[in-house]
Formats: C-alpha cells, sequence, structure tokens
C-alpha cells in the first residue's frame, strides 16, 4: 500500500492527465505496481482468510468502486489513513464547507446560491460565460465546473464543442453504484459505538454484483454506520446521539420504485441495526429522513443518480477519466468526483491542485471575480 500511495497519491494525484503521453510514462510504474490487477486480488495475495479479504477491501466504496473491480491503486487509502490518520472537522463536512467559503469571500470572490447553472456558453471555441436556469447570463474568460462530467457533457455543453474523446466517455462511462442513506437521532446514547462502523451483512461478491450490476434492490445489505457524536457532541442534545447510516444500492439504471422501496428499506434497516448495533432503536428513534438515488439526481444533477459520479475501474482512471481541462472549448476546467484523480474529500481536493496549475494565472490575477464567476 505505501509504494502504491508514494506513486498513485503522492506524484501522481495533483498531476493534470489531460496529456496521454503523460499516461505512458507513469505504465511502467504502475504495472510494477500491479495496478492492472483488483483491490480483491492484490489484497488476496497476501491475506488467505475470506472475511479479512473483505474488511481489507472496504475502501473502494466509500469511492464508489466494487473492490472486485476497482483497480489495486486504490490500495493506497490503507497507507494514506495509517500515515495521517483519520481526521473530523467540528461540525463536519458543513464546517468544511463553511471554512472554504469564509476564504473565498475574504479573496472577494463573488458567490451566487440557490442557482443552477444550466449551460456553458461558447464562443469561437472558448468558452464565454455561463447561462443560468432563469436564463440570466454570466459572462466570464474562464469557468470552472464542479457539476457531474456526464450531466455537463450531456446537458450543459453543445455536442458540436465536444471532443471525440469526450463524446465517447460519455457514451461509455459506467456510473458507480447509488447511495440509500438514512438520518435520524436518539433519545439515548450507544457510547459503545464508534464514529465509523461497518456492518456487514453474509453475502459479499454476489451483493456487490447484484448493487453495481442487478436490475433490482437485493433483499440484503451491508451498511456503513456514522456516529458522529461519538468525537464531537455538538450533533445532538445532551444525552443523545445523531446518526446516519449508508447502504449501496443499484443506481436509477435498475428498475427500483424508490417512493415504494424507500420506506421499506428505511424499516428493514432499522430493524436490522435493532437487533445488532444498535438495541432499542426503535423505541429510541426520535427524528429521520432518508436520502435515495432519486435525491441524488434531483438535488446534484448526478446522472443514473450515482454517488460518486464515474466507477473507479482502471479503464476510468487518470488518462481515461474526464479531464481537468475540458475535451471541448479553451478554457473550461474540469474539478470534482468525476474527474481525475477520483471520488472522496482528498481526491476532489486534489482535483482542484490540479487545475491550479492549468489556469492561465495572468488572467486569474488581472481579474479574479471575472475570471471565478
Amino acid at each position: 500500500s505505501k509504494r502504491i500511495f508514494d506513486i498513485g497519491f503522492a506524484e501522481l494525484s495533483d498531476k493534470p492527465f489531460h496529456s496521454f503521453l503523460t499516461m505512458l510514462k507513469q505504465v511502467p510504474a504502475l504495472i510494477r505496481l500491479g495496478c492492472y490487477r483488483t483491490v480483491y486480488q492484490m489484497v488476496s495475495r497476501y491475506i488467505s482468510d475470506e472475511r479479512m479479504r473483505q474488511a481489507f477491501t472496504i475502501h473502494p466504496l466509500l469511492v464508489g468502486g466494487n473492490p472486485y473491480e476497482t483497480t489495486s491503486i486504490y490500495a493506497l487509502i490503507h497507507y494514506l489513513e495509517r500515515q495521517w490518520g483519520v481526521f473530523f472537522a467540528e461540525g463536519g463536512t458543513g464546517a468544511i464547507v463553511d471554512g472554504l467559503e469564509q476564504l473565498m469571500r475574504e479573496e472577494g470572490i463573488n458567490i451566487k446560491t440557490n442557482t443552477t447553472v444550466s449551460k456553458v456558453l461558447v464562443d469561437n471555441k472558448k468558452v464565454s460565460g455561463i447561462e443560468l436556469e432563469n436564463g440570466e447570463t454570466i459572462e466570464s474568460e474562464i469557468v470552472v465546473s464542479n457539476a457531474d462530467p456526464l450531466h455537463l457533457y450531456s446537458e450543459m455543453l453543445p455536442e458540436k464543442y465536444q471532443k471525440i474523446t469526450a463524446k465517447l466517455k460519455h457514451k461509455n462511462m459506467q456510473t458507480s453504484m447509488g447511495l440509500f442513506v438514512l438520518y435520524f437521532g436518539t433519545d439515548t446514547q450507544y457510547e459503545e459505538v464508534a464514529h465509523h462502523t461497518i456492518w456487514l451483512g453474509k453475502r459479499h461478491k454476489e451483493l456487490l454484483t447484484e448493487i453495481f450490476h442487478g436490475s433490482s434492490l437485493p433483499d440484503d445489505f451491508s451498511l456503513y454506520v456514522h456516529r458522529p457524536t461519538a468525537t464531537d457532541s455538538s450533533f445532538a442534545p445532551a444525552g443523545c446521539d445523531s446518526f446516519y447510516v449508508l447502504a449501496p444500492v443499484p443506481n436509477l439504471r435498475s428498475d427500483i420504485d424508490w417512493k415504494k422501496e424507500g420506506p421499506l428499506l428505511q424499516q428493514r434497516i432499522v430493524e436490522a441495526l435493532d437487533q445488532t448495533l444498535l438495541p432499542g432503536l426503535k423505541q429510541h428513534i426520535k427524528a429521520d429522513f432518508y436520502m435515495t438515488p432519486e435525491d441524488f439526481k434531483q438535488d446534484y444533477l448526478s446522472v443514473d443518480g450515482a454517488g460518486f459520479s464515474v466507477t473507479p475501474i482502471f479503464k476510468q482512471s487518470a488518462w481515461f477519466r474526464f479531464h481537468n481541462k475540458a475535451e471541448g472549448p479553451k478554457n473550461l476546467y474540469l474539478v470534482g468526483a468525476g474527474t481525475h484523480p477520483g471520488a472522496g474529500v482528498p481526491g476532489v481536493l486534489s482535483s482542484a491542485k490540479v487545475i491550479d496549475q492549468l489556469i492561465p494565472k495572468a488572467s486569474v490575477q488581472h481579474n479574479p471575480q471575472k475570471a471565478y464567476t
């Protein structure tokens, strides 16, 4: 894991991969590291116990990948966590967003919220701005999009301005699984429950196959249980707990009626936790709501309601992933889960580091507000 980390993260996570030559230069190192193997295949070379194999191949699911299909370069997460630990910002991810907002405002950046961008405008093969859903246009010499690239290339950017590589990727890219996320509070505390818990069902490979490639909702599930109050008491009143429970599910390419299945899955999850990790949950749960892949599509414009944009298999990584420098008009840049290097907070923030190397500095220094509208 350390050897993969030294190449895959330390050297390449913040490097642009829009040039195929860059990819070719890394092929010898990637082959030496065995990155053509899946995470499960790599772990299985060292561990024979099937239960331990499952435990040591959990990480790809946290970035939208099936461990039986995801390139073993994602095994670097093991070392990353050992090297620097796992940190939690007081106030959660929302606090990180607030911190970034404060920094942007201090730099004089104008922020428009509750506003949907419908189109990227192009003039003479170069971006000229954006059009909002209400028809308003904003001129800009540079546009940075953190929308799902599949949505960007299908809905926001006319096909005539797209390179053939973007068209092929849009047509053939495999999207990640969907997510069912149940949020709830309890009027008691489960002090023995850690901040992070993986709750594995009896089936493993078969369940993952149904989640990533099935057409219906499986009868069983595996869960990630998040109890932030284990670390940060501000997430709930005194003597209470706050949770969210994440269940990987098929995305919207499947034939699932979430209006019907959502409440049923919620009941099944609460029942399972009540009998195992959180005894008495049914009596102690006081407030709850959930999100399905339908919500991810509606709220985040995520194609197929995918939880992590495109899956991190080898043929959808590095150069094969959507480029940070758009495969289309000039001065359009992409960040986020669907671009290089991938999903997850470290990956998404690293994608911002990539475009920091790509955006012409003269334009930014000359007119920062216009460049980053």
